[in-house]
This record gives structure tokens, sequence and C-alpha cells, in this order.
């Protein structure tokens, strides 16, 4: 009598707490390559005897799965059918059931899988059963695993966590944006699985894309590529233009989880809109769903360098205004990217670990608008010529800046900064609200002869790639001795020349519907007079640097006797720069002056962010798990006039079900209102609370709140 399985229990509830994975499902199998799991198969008419019954499984992955790729898998519980690398071991026996342990090799490529088992007893051979479907992840808690992470404290952080915040504002103005990254969320595995079945690389070849799954370099750059929408059916459109009347300003957003179900409900049409932060931001959720430790990354004043000679040009005209750069060489306010943790074993020993990955679409990267992953330790050392895009990564953190002004159809060299470009270089700390300050990851301390060494590395090894043979970097010129002296020299600050000095002091913090009140603080550093020419100007940036409309223009006369120090004041009016603002809430003043007695220009210039008053969000009473919670979210219009079309979002994974909208209306002067929300948490432990208000004023009014929910009473 052969044997007939009659049910299966895939333990899925007990395997799922196993392998970190029971917040997505306690109902489906949810499983990490290199770890073991258990099933339990159930007989209808005898149990299972050994040396007369040889159990065979097969999990196969993909539409067409394939023994020699590794997309499909056959092997025994008794070790007898053939060398594969996934494991069946006996673990009991009963009358009429078998536990058994099963085990995916480190190496197997993530994804779907269908599970089957082919029984042979007595010689006969039996129709295959189908056991079930069970999803496989990477394991960062496996050592064999490639994306193995050697910290349980950043393996919460980097894969489990489901929140956390964005750093934006300017380099002297940092502030968190709370962010609801949802990967554990309903449905949220099952809609990075299709994202993937949606590149072009499985389009093209699902076979080949299918069993390159396994490795974590190529799921990063088919996630990366897919996550905006320009080569493909990208989650993502990106949108700088200020107008998004079609869709959704990208301030607004507060999480992934409603962009990707968006994505999914419209049949995997792009959403309107995204920038930066928010690719970053949603590429964060599926790594970390599909098991690849990763964070979210801030660089303050991030270049991009579109020729790729490691040189950010910036032209001013006569008043100081920044211009519009034909070449699209500009320096970003703040960029947001990913770092995601995997061995490289195929870059030379050392620089696997973090990992930079860029999914907003800037340039492509082999015909595909992603970028990386580039090493960390790649960029910090200089190796331009390590895989991926390496070279363009170094300079958003390392280029140097020129700048020219432009009058009289010329251009004039005004001076070359070499510490300007990548700044604070922040992402969130380990189970902490804190910012971490990773620059040193990525650069030496600037002006150092180290930093500048490396620079120069870059550079040659740049010109070496473009020689005719790009791949022996060896056997072109290095850089002149005079080069080499220029590059090591720090930069030629316009005060070395006319030995006068200009710098913009802020008399109060800037507040939305507030005027702006600033000096201008000039110093003479010579023992002669000086006569100064200052203009004075005032634009809107976005934050990605590209300049808007000037609205406020001055000019100042100074006279300094040797050694005096004057100042100039400032003051901008609400009403005059409330209509010129963009959505980044950017105001660039800038002066350039110039003595009578020398042809020599002083350019300096600030970034201001204008601050809105928070949203404050109170829980009252406890939270537990299956018992209503009240939320108060506190807000108010900062402006002296009536703001239009106010819409509250609040949203909370483990707390709210979806986002939730409150349509607000009118909000008077200065008013002050309170909203009360119910829910019912339905997930444990540490959770938060996100919020954004938004009106015809504004769009990006942010708050938050940490809430532990307990299990029970």
């Amino acid at each position: 009598m052969w044997l007939e399985v009659a049910l299966t229990d895939l333990q899925s509830a007990w395997n799922n707490v196993q392998h970190h994975t029971e917040e997505i499902s306690s109902e489906r199998l949810l499983v990490r390559r290199g770890q073991a799991f258990n099933i339990t198969l159930y007989f209808r008419n005898r149990g299972f005897q050994p040396g007369l019954d040889n159990v065979i499984f097969m999990a196969e992955t993909g539409p067409l799965p394939d023994l020699s790729n590794g997309t499909r898998a056959l092997f025994s519980l008794t070790g007898r059918h053939g060398p594969s690398p996934w494991i069946a071991l006996l673990e009991t026996n009963g009358a009429s059931s078998l536990e058994v342990s099963l085990c995916a090799p480190p190496t197997a490529a993530v994804g779907r899988y269908l599970l089957k088992v082919h029984i042979d007893s007595f010689q006969r051979s039996v129709t295959a059963y189908q056991l079930g479907e069970f999803i496989l992840l990477f394991n960062p808690w496996c050592p064999e695993d490639s994306v193995y992470l050697d910290s349980e404290p950043q393996r919460q952080e980097y894969v489990v966590n489901d929140y956390g915040f964005i750093y934006q504002g300017n380099k002297n103005w940092i502030r968190p944006c709370p962010w609801n990254y949802g990967q554990f969320e309903e449905n949220i595995i099952d809609i990075c699985l299709e994202l993937l079945d949606k590149s072009l690389n499985f389009q093209t070849d699902p076979a080949t894309d299918c069993a390159l799954r396994g490795s974590p370099v190529y799921i990063s750059r088919v996630v990366c590529a897919m996550i905006n929408s320009n080569d493909d059916n990208g989650v993502l459109n990106g949108n700088w233009s200020e107008n998004y009347l079609d869709g959704i300003n990208p301030a607004e957003w507060t999480g992934s989880v409603a962009i990707l179900k968006q994505w999914h409900a419209t049949g995997c049409q792009p959403v309107r809109y995204g920038q930066c932060w928010v690719f970053a931001a949603i590429m964060c959720t599926v790594m970390r769903c599909l098991g690849i430790p990763t964070r979210v990354i801030t660089n303050f004043d991030s270049g991009h360098d579109t020729d790729g000679n490691l040189i950010i040009d910036e032209y001013y005209d006569s008043t100081g205004r920044i211009l519009e750069n034909k070449k699209k060489d500009t320096v970003w306010n703040f960029h947001v990217w990913n770092e995601c943790w995997m061995a490289r074993k195929d870059l030379p020993p050392g620089y696997g670990g973090w990992q930079v990955l860029d999914a907003t679409p800037q340039e492509t990267s082999n015909g595909l608008y992603c970028c990386g992953p580039a090493s960390v330790r790649a960029i910090k050392e200089g190796e331009v010529d390590l895989n991926y895009d390496t070279a363009f990564a170094f300079s958003m953190v390392n280029a140097d800046c020129m700048s020219w002004l432009v009058y009289g159809g010329k251009e004039q060299k005004i001076h070359r900064e070499t510490n300007t470009v990548g700044n604070f270089i922040s992402t969130k700390s380990i189970q902490s609200n804190e910012r971490d300050d990773i620059t040193e990851n990525y650069k030496y301390i600037e002006g150092s002869p180290q930093e500048r060494q490396v620079f120069l590395k870059a550079l040659q090894k740049l010109r070496a790639g473009r020689s005719e043979d790009p791949h022996h970097a060896s056997t072109s010129m290095p850089l002149s001795e005079d080069s080499l002296r220029r590059l090591h020299m720090p930069s030629l600050q316009p005060s070395d020349v006319v030995q006068v000095s200009l710098k913009f002091q802020l008399l109060a913090p800037p507040h939305m519907g507030q005027d702006i009140s600033f000096v201008l603080l000039a110093l003479n550093m010579s023992f002669q007079f000086k006569d100064l020419k200052v203009n004075l100007s005032a634009q809107s940036l976005l934050h990605d640097g590209s300049p808007l409309l000037a609205f406020w223009q001055d000019t100042a006369f100074i006279t300094l006797s040797p050694e005096e120090a004057k100042t100039h004041s400032c003051r901008i009016p609400y009403s005059q720069y409330s209509q010129y603002l963009s959505t980044d809430k950017l105001i660039r003043i800038s002066a350039l002056g110039e003595e009578k007695s020398s042809p020599e220009k002083i350019l300096v210039d600030k970034i201001i962010t204008l601050a809105y008053p928070g949203i404050i969000i109170n829980v009252l009473g406890a939270a537990i798990v299956n018992q209503p919670l009240s939320i108060q979210v506190l807000f108010s219009n900062p402006l002296s006039e009536y703001v239009e079309d106010c819409v509250l979002t609040v949203e909370g994974s483990g707390l709210f079900k979806k986002q939730q909208r409150v349509l607000i209306g009118i909000l008077k002067p200065q008013h002050r209102a309170s909203i009360t929300l119910e829910t019912v948490p339905f997930k444990s432990g540490q959770r938060q609370i996100q919020a954004n208000l938004r009106s015809n004023k504004f769009k990006d009014i942010k708050g938050y709140r940490n809430v532990y929910v307990d299990l029970r009473l």
C-alpha cells in the first residue's frame, strides 16, 4: 500500500515567529533562506516507513522553474535524491503523520515558491502532491546569507522597524520628517513581489531574472529602477515643476503604504508625484520587506555632476542671483538616497557593507534610471571605477564647486570651493529618535591631506576611464605637478585678495508668516580704507537647487576704515515673499560685493528654510491591542490670513488599517484647532503616528507621536 498525503500543516504561525515574519502574517508561510522551517504531513492510510517510502520534495519559483538555473529544487528526506543544496530532515514520525524540517540554501532566489512532495512506495511511483505556497526572503540573521548583519539592534532598526525619520531642511536647520514605511502591512509583500515581476528584466527574460533573485546586488538594481517610472511602469512619477494639480504634492505624503497600494490598485500605473525623499522611502519599504537591511540617508548640499568632471559649475548675475545652469550641474539643498547592507563578492575584499542606492531618476546606469549599489567605503577611498555608479555617488558628496559671474556676455571666475558639497550626511539613529551624522563614512575631513588625495585619485581614475583603454587606469598619464599642487591648496577665498569678508546673520528665527530680518556684516581685514558696492537679492529655490524668480533686491554702499566692521540691515516683508515661495519654503539671500579699486568679486549667500509650527499629537489613555484608543491632534494656522482647503491626514502601521483623511475646510488667522480620532490598534509593540496638514497656503505641516501598544490589559 502506497503512502497517500491527506493534509499538510505548514505551521505558518510558529514558523513565521522563528523567521521574524509574524508581523506580515500568521496565516501565510513566509520564511527566510538559510534557516529551517517545519511542516507536518498527515497521511490517509498509514504511517511513514523509513526504507520503504522515499519522500522527495520539490520547490519551484518563477513561471519557468528549472533545475539548472536553481529555480527548481529536488531534495529527498533520505538525502538520496541528488546533490541539491536544499535540505529535508525528519523531525518526528507519528502513527499517521510526519514532521519534517526544510531549509532553503542561503543563496536561494527569493520570491514566491510552490512546494510539492513526491512519494515512492514499494518502487511504485505516485503522483506529486501540492503542499502549498510559501514566500522566501533574504535572511540578515543567517551568517551564510550575503545580507547578514551581525547586530541584533541594527537588524531590528534596519529590517524590522516600520517607521522612521527622513531629514530635510538645510544644513543650518535640519528637521526630521516622520515616515510610515509599513513594510509589514497587509498585501505589501505581494506588491513588492509584483514590483519585481513588472521590471523590464522579468518582462524580457523571466527565467534568467528569477534565477538571479538570490543576489542582493541584482535585486537592489531591479528595485531601484522600478521605484521611478522613467523606463517602465515604476511606482512613482517624479515632478519638480511645482505643478501637481493632477496628482499629490510630494510634500504631502507621510508613508509608503498608500503609494504602493495605489500603484497596485491602478494596474501598476505610476503614482503622481514623488521627489527624492519619497523615492528613497518607498525603496526602504520594499528592501526591508524583502529582508535586505536598509536605511534612508540625507546629504545636505548634495552635488549633481552631469558631466563627470567632479566640478559643479554655478553661475550668478551681477545682483548675486543664481542662474539656471545650461549643463544642469546643481547643488541640491538636500538629497535623499538609501544605503543597503550586503556582501560584495563582485568587488575586491573590504568593499562590502553599506551600499548607496539612489532611486531618484537623475542619470542613467547601463541604460536605466537607477544608481548603485555603490560601496560607501569605495566612495570614501575614491575608488570610483568600482561597480556600480561609484563616480556619480562620489560627486554627490565630494565634488568641488566653481562660481562664475555672468555679465555682458562674458563669464568671470569668482572662486572655487572644495568644501561646499556633502555636509551633515544624516540617518536615523538605531532604536532612537535622534539623528546620526555619518559624514565620516563617506569622506575624510574636508581640507585634510587625505581628503584632497582621495579627490585627486578619483579625478585620475575618471580621466583614465575616458582614455582608449578604460579598463587599465595605470596606462593613463597622471596629472601634472601643478595640478597636484592646485588640488591640494585650500580654496581661494575672495578675502585672500580684497581682504574684505561679507557674512549674513539672521536677527530672528525665520517663521512662516513673519518678516525676515537680517544684517549683512562687512569686515575690513586690511590696514587700508575700503569702498564697497554690494548688490543684494533674494529668490526662492527648489530643494534640487533649481532657482526661481528673484523677488527682492537692495544695494548697499559701505565704506570701511582699516580693520572696521559694519552692518547693513535688511528686512523682507511676508507680503513680499509669500507669493513666490515654493513648497520647499527655501529662500536664498545673496550678496555680490566689489571694491572700487579691485576687479575681484565677493560672493556670499545663505539658505533660509521657513519654519512652521508642528502638529501636536496626544494619546488619550493606554494603547492596547484590540481596544479602542482616542488620539487628539492639535494644529494651528500660523498665518495672519485665512487658509482654505485644509485636509488633515493621519496614519500609523499597526494603529490604523488605512490612512485617515479629515476635511477641515477653512482655518481662521492664527487659529488653533483640535481633532479627536478613534482607532483600534491591531499590533503590539513600539508604533508611530504620523500626521500632515495641507491647505492652499502650505502643504506639509508635520507631526508625529511614538506609542507603545500593549498586548493585553
